[in-house]
């Protein structure tokens, strides 16, 4: 089914429910939203001469104009390749390249690729393409259909087009109301992570529910923002990476704030330490949940639901916290070893995911998708160990497991330790070659602000809650780590600052 089929139905169903707000200002109704949606649909068929399959570009920050944008691709059977906003003009050409985008859509104070078809959405160009108020009808659609040709973030070389059907969205939004949270027409959310990412697919659920849809003025992520839109709005849910979950949490605990309005934080994209989600559920109550997913099969490998969050009587509700959850309900999960046989529980192997959210393959890239998908079954390079009760606990990147001795060392393992410090507020651990033990463990560490950290703490530290074999052989204190446009880590840079001292 084409997902535009989810807005124009609820816009038959509730026409006048609130569908788009900017800030504290409703702008459209879902019937307004939708029919804006087919006109623009129109214009981009007869203006453009787009056809079917055609991709188009959505490069901009986020703003009101990205749903009905998204949405009147999809109604026009075209293809969306949402870009990160905060990429280089380098990288952004050549998703432009790679992806064949014959139209861009972009913001105006950002610097544009070379393409033939640019429109800026504060153009008067933008304005005119819904004057003549034709209302078109939806495109062709044939089953496997691509709708979103999302780039991957490219940390160990070039971005690879994972390619995403309307299938494997529709699938993703039905494990969000199975495995994530239910939504409602009375209910909101709230665009504050990149809606080129997760936080745009999370649009789908609450478009099916006829919820309201609110992109704050600031167009990201700004604690005090998210405070006062969740009191004005009410039933207010978000996608969040946990570096944001950790801001939002500061502002809490430093302005007493209640959060009231906030009803479901859905966070994800890198790892929760036990330490912060145990911090955060103190300050912010229940209103967490956490996904597992890839671009390969978006936000649907695991959830870890607030009911698992309450469980503090669990025996094992720690170890409960620094997992992923169980498998969603779409899919099916398993461990495997290097051989593809499943391990006992307890053991560690690479994760592997099967079910009706995984990509179609990536985008003119055989040798890639040949390698990712084998025999249905998904590769996902994350290495994990299953519990007797099904919960699944990441170790690392298999790429990012160091090897000392003989004996494997999961950072994540070293980093949770590291973090029971109230003097750290971030950590990343990576591995350096070492002649003696082939390679050893070595911590960046970022202090928490005011304050500072002994190497003889660090290490008393680890020698009481791990082997000494895993503590660090050096600790690096740095003003910050490297991170991507989604937040995550860039533990290459990490290693090359290692190999070039």
């Amino acid at each position: 089914m084409n997902l535009a089929n989810l807005l124009m139905r609820i816009a038959k169903r509730l026409p006048e429910r609130p569908a788009l707000a900017h800030g504290n200002r409703e702008l459209y109704s879902y019937r307004e939203l939708a029919h804006r949606v087919c006109t623009l649909s129109g214009a981009l068929r007869d203006r453009f001469a787009l056809r079917h399959g055609d991709r188009v570009g959505l490069f901009m920050h986020n703003c009101p104009e990205y749903l009905e944008i998204l949405y009147a691709v999809w109604h026009a059977g075209l293809v969306a390749v949402p870009i990160n906003a905060k990429l280089h003009p380098k990288e952004v050409q050549f998703i432009l390249d790679d992806a064949g985008v014959s139209l861009l859509f972009v913001a105006d104070d950002l610097d544009v690729p070379t393409l033939a078809e640019v429109v800026s959405v504060a153009s008067a160009q933008y304005r005119a393409l819904f004057a003549a108020g034709a209302q078109a009808a939806m495109g062709p659609y044939t089953p496997g259909d691509l709708a979103w040709l999302f780039y991957t973030s490219g940390t160990t070389g070039k971005p690879k087009g994972v390619m995403l059907t309307h299938d494997n969205l529709l699938a993703m939004t039905q494990c969000y109301f199975t495995d994530v949270d239910t939504v409602t027409m009375n209910d909101s959310t709230l665009y504050a992570a990149p809606m080129s990412h997760g936080a745009g697919l999370y649009n789908l659920p609450h478009v099916l529910a006829g919820a309201r849809h609110v992109v704050p003025e600031s167009g990201g992520f700004a604690a005090e923002e998210i405070i006062e839109l969740g009191r004005r709005y009410g039933k207010l849910s978000m996608f969040a990476a946990p570096t944001m979950v950790r801001r939002l949490v500061d502002h809490c605990a430093s302005h007493g704030c209640d959060a009231q309005g906030i009803k479901t934080i859905v966070y994800g994209g890198g790892p929760m330490y036990v330490e912060d989600i145990r911090r955060a559920l103190q300050v912010m109550g229940q209103r967490f949940v956490q996904i597992y997913g890839q671009g390969e099969t978006p936000m649907t490998i695991t959830a870890l639901s607030k009911f698992h969050l309450a469980q503090t009587e669990h025996a094992r509700y720690l170890e409960l916290l620094g997992s992923v959850g169980v498998a969603q309900s779409a899919v099916e999960v398993r461990v495997v070893d290097a051989d593809g046989s499943d391990v006992s529980p307890g053991e560690s192997g690479e994760v592997i995911v099967r079910g009706p959210t995984v990509m179609r393959g990536y985008w003119n890239n055989p040798g890639a998708t040949a390698q990712a998908l084998r025999d249905g079954w998904l590769y996902t390079g994350d290495v994990g160990a299953f519990d007797d009760d099904g919960f699944l606990t990441l170790k690392d990147r298999s790429k990012d497991i160091i090897i000392s001795g003989g004996s494997n060392i999961y950072p994540r393992e070293v980093e949770e330790v590291l973090l029971m410090h109230p003097a750290v507020a971030e950590v990343s651990v990576v591995g350096r070659p070492s002649a003696e033990w082939g390679e050893e463990v070595v911590a960046f560490v970022v202090c928490a602000e005011g304050k500072s950290v002994a190497t003889d703490e660090l290490d008393a530290l680890c020698l009481a809650h791990i082997a000494r074999f895993k503590r660090p052989k050096e600790y690096r204190v740095v003003p910050a780590l490297p991170k991507n446009n989604y937040g995550k880590v860039l533990k290459t840079e990490l290693r090359q600052a290692l190999a070039s001292k």
